[in-house]
């Protein structure tokens, strides 16, 4: 190892202050279970700009938690703040990954919500999770509880989350209303799936045509999904019968863009809501002037990160939400998504993986 950071210009320790966090790379040899971490010093393409180091620990103090992190995915944010193009980035150098959970090691004498033992995840986005061990602010950490399943409590902090508010903040749904979203198939899609279900309320599931669609039918149905669509069936008069079985939706939720996005609001009931939360097709939005004028349907937008900062000062309602979202997961109601597990040393292949299309799989990285 010393050998690779002399090549790659790591000789001299190299101090880093992250969001709540901070670390010095280290040119010592890893020996003794020294700590690690995979980090950028430039803004690219992951494959290239990623480097897995030993890291230096500061102390704890009186407001710090020692954290051994056990297992973090990879999320397409954590892909676009890496690249330079996310809404938020780290201070150069930085560690990747926004989500992940760890065990409480040792805490700082002056921290009262934590303790050795316990389970904790990111209470904001830009904790750079990918890595076995940090030192990181009591106030950037939730507790969760001790009897969630590792890879759950992993996935939790992000798409959950955002499902949950997205279903709680903008339309006041009730058992049998029914809500239509693209991008389905994705984190946040399959957590509104359940969360819906859980609820009472009807899904309309809209994925891209794929060679195994059928497969991915079936799985979505598991999950609680009532209908499930492609794209291009969005689009034909076939709808219509669909809707005979099934009242239109009061809300959309639109993480594609594009015409994907300008279908969903085609389907929506008068005043009825879309929130847009992602834009994966790259395609600005297109709204229809007859939607706002006749049909009255309102626009939003929402970013999980921005709520989480609105409510930093007070953490009930995020700790209340963390606790019913671990509630529906006890009762077998909010599963992860599909998992790869991947040792740390293996990131690039868990980068490639999860940067190709129709991935079915969230990549795990394991501490």
């Amino acid at each position: 190892m010393a050998m690779m950071a002399a090549r790659m210009g790591w000789a001299q320790p190299l101090r880093l202050v992250g969001l709540g966090s901070s670390f010095s790379f280290s040119s010592a040899a890893a020996g003794g279970g020294r700590p690690r971490g995979l980090a950028y010093e430039e803004h690219g393409e992951p494959a290239r700009v990623l480097r897995l180091k030993d890291l230096d620990l500061p102390e704890v103090g009186d407001f710090g938690v020692h954290v051994k992190m056990l297992a973090a995915p990879i999320n397409p944010s954590d892909i676009n703040m890496i690249q330079g193009t996310y809404a938020t980035l780290a201070d150069l150098p930085a560690i990747g990954g926004n989500e992940g959970v760890g065990e409480v090691m040792s805490t700082g004498h002056n921290v009262t919500s934590l303790k050795t033992g316990d389970l904790v995840i990111p209470a904001d986005a830009g904790l750079g999770t990918w890595r076995t061990e940090a030192v990181f602010d009591e106030e950037k950490l939730l507790k969760v509880p001790p009897d969630i399943p590792l890879m759950c409590a992993a996935t939790l902090s992000v798409n959950p989350c955002t499902a949950y508010r997205m279903l709680s903040d903008f339309e006041a749904l009730k058992p049998g209303d029914s809500v239509i979203q693209n991008a389905a198939n994705s984190g946040v899609g399959q957590a509104v799936i359940q969360i819906a279900a859980a609820k009472g309320i009807k899904t309309i599931n809209v994925v891209r045509d794929r060679p195994n669609l059928q497969e991915l039918v079936i799985r979505l149905k598991s999950l609680g999904a009532d209908h499930v669509i492609t794209e291009d069936m969005l689009r034909k008069p076939e709808m219509k019968e669909l809707f005979k079985t099934i009242p239109k939706p009061v809300l959309a939720l639109n993480g594609v863009g594009g015409k994907s996005a300008t279908e969903l609001l085609r389907h929506l009931q008068h005043k009825g809501t879309m929130v847009t939360y992602g834009g994966m097709s790259k395609q600005p939005l297109t709204v229809p002037v007859s939607a706002l004028i006749f049909k009255d349907v309102k626009l939003c937008g929402f970013w999980m990160t921005q709520w989480k900062r609105e409510h930093s000062l007070s953490k009930e309602k995020l700790e209340g939400m963390i606790t019913d979202l671990c509630k529906l997961i006890r009762m077998g109601q909010l599963a992860s998504p599909a998992c790869q597990e991947v040792p740390l040393e293996d990131y690039q292949t868990a980068l490639k993986v999860s940067m190709k299309p129709y991935v079915s799989a969230k990549q795990i990285l394991l501490m």
